[in-house]
Formats: C-alpha cells, sequence, structure tokens
C-alpha cells in the first residue's frame, strides 16, 4: 500500500463510527506551494486525511509543519500568488472543492465549512462590536435585518457562555478577555451550524484552566450538532481527551496517522516519540525535560531521504538517502492495526522495541 492510499479515518469513531466511505472531508494527495524569490517552498507536500461527522481530527506538529495551510487550503483562503496548489483533491460530501468557482465555495464556506482563527484579537474588526460582527453572518447569508440579526448575536453569546450576553452584544473585542474573544470566535464559527469546523490552536496564548474551558465547551458543541471537528494544534495534552484520530504533520507531510490512545500508548515514528516525551509529567518531578535536538527543516531546503533525519536519534544511511512512504502499521505478528500509518523505515523498533 501507498502513501496515497493511507487514509486516517480507517480508525474506528467512538462516535461516528470511522467509516471511510461516508466521510464529511476527504483530503487526498494535497501539494501547496508558495513561489518566493528564494525559491518554491513545499508547505503541503502530498497529504492525505478525512473525517466524518461526529469525529475530531486532530492534526499535530511543530510551527511549519504545515498544519495551518492545509486548513487554508481547505477554506480556499491561500494567496493566490504567491501560493499555488499544483496537485490534489478536497472532497466535501464527495465533490472536489477545488474546482469549484469562488461563487460555490463561497456558499460552501461559513455555511457548510467554519473555521475557528489562533488569534482571536486580530481576527476580530477592533471597531466594531461583536454583537455587529456575529449578526453579520445573519444579514449576508439570511437576509435578516438588524434587529434580528443582533437577536441571534445575542443567542449565540448565550450558548458559548459568554456571562450577561444581552449587556455586552455592544461591546468592542479588546474589551473582552483572551478567553471571551475565543469563546466569540467560536460563536461566529457556529453562526450557520456548520457541518464541519476547523479549529486552528484555538486555546494558544490562552492559560491552562481557560484551555480546559475552551475545549470543552468545542467537544459539548461538536456533540450537540454532530460536527465534525478538525483540531490544529502543537499541544498534545490539549487534544488527549477530545480527539479520535490524530495525524502527525512534519515538513509539510503526515508522518504518523493513530486512534489517539493508540499513538499515545505506542507511537510509530520517531517524531511523535519525541513529542510525547517532551511533555511535563508529574512522576518526573526535578528530572530534565526532554527535547527534540536541532529545528524544523527550511523548506526551501529540505533534508535528502527522511526530513527528520538530521533530528532523529535512530537515523541510518538508508535515511539519508530514501524518502520513507507512510506504510501500514501492524502487530508483530503482521496483525492488522486498524488506522496505523508510519512514515519512518524502522518503524518497527519504535513501536515494538
Amino acid at each position: 500500500m501507498t502513501s496515497m492510499e493511507i487514509k486516517t479515518g480507517s480508525a474506528p469513531s467512538s462516535r461516528s463510527g470511522g467509516d471511510d466511505s461516508g466521510a464529511l472531508l476527504d483530503v487526498r494527495d494535497l501539494h501547496v506551494e508558495f513561489h518566493t524569490r528564494d525559491g518554491v517552498v513545499k508547505a503541503v507536500n502530498g497529504v492525505n486525511y478525512n473525517v466524518s461527522s461526529g469525529e475530531t481530527l486532530a492534526v499535530l506538529g511543530e510551527s511549519g509543519s504545515g498544519k495551518s495551510v492545509t486548513a487554508q487550503a481547505i477554506m480556499g483562503i491561500v494567496d493566490m500568488p504567491p501560493g499555488k496548489i499544483p496537485q490534489g483533491e478536497i472532497l466535501f460530501r464527495g465533490q472536489d472543492m477545488l474546482k469549484m468557482s469562488n461563487e460555490e465555495r463561497r456558499k460552501i464556506r461559513g455555511s457548510k465549512i467554519a473555521m475557528i482563527f489562533q488569534d482571536a484579537l486580530s481576527s476580530l474588526n477592533p471597531v466594531l462590536s461583536v454583537g455587529y460582527q456575529l449578526g453579520e453572518m445573519f444579514r449576508v447569508h439570511e437576509g435578516m435585518s438588524r434587529k434580528q440579526a443582533k437577536a441571534k448575536a445575542v443567542e449565540l453569546m448565550e450558548r458559548v457562555k459568554i456571562p450577561a450576553a444581552k449587556d455586552r452584544v455592544n461591546d468592542f473585542p479588546h474589551q473582552f478577555s483572551g478567553g471571551m474573544r475565543q469563546r466569540i470566535m467560536i460563536a461566529m464559527a457556529l453562526a450557520l451550524e456548520p457541518d464541519l469546523i476547523i479549529a486552528d490552536e484555538p486555546t494558544t496564548a490562552l492559560d491552562v484552566t481557560v484551555q480546559a474551558q475552551v475545549m470543552d465547551l468545542l467537544a459539548e458543541l461538536q456533540q450537540e450538532y454532530n460536527m465534525g471537528l478538525i483540531l490544529i494544534t502543537h499541544d498534545l495534552g490539549v487534544v488527549a481527551d477530545v480527539a479520535d484520530k490524530i495525524a502527525v504533520m512534519y515538513a509539510g507531510r503526515i508522518v504518523e496517522t493513530a486512534p489517539v490512545h493508540e499513538l499515545y500508548k505506542r507511537p510509530a515514528h520517531p517524531y511523535t516519540r519525541g513529542l510525547l516525551d517532551s511533555i511535563p509529567r508529574l512522576d518526573q518531578k526535578g528530572q530534565e525535560l526532554y527535547a527534540i535536538k536541532g529545528l524544523p527543516p527550511n523548506l526551501l531546503h529540505v533534508p535528502s531521504g527522511c526530513p527528520f533525519n538530521p533530528r532523529c536519534p535512530k537515523a541510518q544511511d538508508i535515511c539519508r538517502t530514501e524518502v520513507p512512504p507512510l506504510v501500514p502499521v501492524t502487530e508483530q505478528d503482521g496483525t492488522d492495526l486498524p488506522g496505523r500509518g508510519s512514515a519512518c523505515h524502522f518503524w518497527e523498533e519504535t513501536i515494538h522495541g
């Protein structure tokens, strides 16, 4: 089986059954490039993943791994130029969004697929009240009057548990805390009850308590509306209790896929193991925190072979010359491990060693 045939959705999901044939969104062999003065940056290099209704896919990786660019390509908001999508498919309910006209994609964006951006303060207009910005969705898409749209904005603010919503609907973004602004972004994404929400680092810059509140809110709303959710993050601690399956990205590629609990229990790629080992643990108090050596690669000059080889403690000669495909991961006796894949020449040593 080749890397193009591996599907993250092959893992059974506790909420959706994990049926690939009924995938809400199916990303196939997606490539995204940026043409710069210094050369071509291959930000996304053959990504495959899918998500079904009621299912949560967490996409993990360091900054620059291609997580957010993949999401932007799905939403159709990659700047072109310098961006370019030379190949791939983005199937939403079986229709390739890359072949749609701008008008057709606008009808899907917001009403069928919505995105929560990581920096709520810069994503909200500072000179317009939050009520006006929330109401705009209803005025534009459903033709409501300002009064009706404002009433809907209050409903949404109450739905995401913003206290005294009626009194605060005319407030401006800077008058809210970081956590409350993120709730407003969630309310804006929910406005038209989309089938799929993409949350790009929704807990960045929030303290741990507020992070937990935001994630609990997302999980509650997802269950209520039976939405698909793509959660983009670099923090494995954030996704442990909410994700069904995980795709780990490095240098524009997916290097490991797994059901969430299987990945935490037995990672099958050295990069994933390094991320897990970097999480602080209560039972290791006083010990030096592990860190993956080196830096993520410059995407203008990706190392030959496996992109992770300069930082990998298990790298051998083949790792420096041959790019490992994403292949199925099995038990030592050859038994299939559903939903598991690894792009490592020596994945067996990592998972079984």
